[in-house]
């Protein structure tokens, strides 16, 4: 699956690129996109330990 936000030497994009790639296109505000993005990082960092 290629994905719009995929580099130009074929890397797969990163976890909050893809949310933002599918938050854009199902035309979601910037607002929720802002939050969705918040909340993964705060969720990923808590469990990495930081």
């Amino acid at each position: 699956m290629q994905f719009p936000s995929a580099n130009f030497f074929g890397k797969p994009p990163k976890l909050l690129d893809q949310v933002r790639d599918k938050i854009r296109l199902k035309h979601y505000s910037i607002r929720t996109e802002q939050a969705y993005t918040s909340r993964i990082k705060r969720f990923t960092l808590q469990f990495a330990g930081f």
